[in-house]
């Protein structure tokens, strides 16, 4: 699989959970469990409640995804 084969939606963090997990809801409704990426990791970016966020998901398992992206 690709780097294009991925999915990318818009969503909002509603939920933090521990180790580095949040709970995202995308603009379609959609509740999705998601994690960090590995440059968002690697350059510490911070990522809080209410956050709108870019979420990238696998077309195989749409309930997980990783966060690529924080929104200003």
């Amino acid at each position: 699989m690709s780097r294009g084969d991925h999915l990318e939606l818009i969503g909002v963090v509603t939920d933090v959970y521990a180790g580095g997990y949040f709970k995202v809801k995308t603009e379609n409704g959609a509740d999705i469990r998601a994690q960090l990426g590995g440059r968002m990791r690697k350059n510490r970016i911070r990522v809080l409640l209410g956050d709108r966020v870019t979420v990238k998901i696998s077309p195989y398992d749409l309930t997980h995804g990783l966060i690529v992206y924080r929104h200003k």
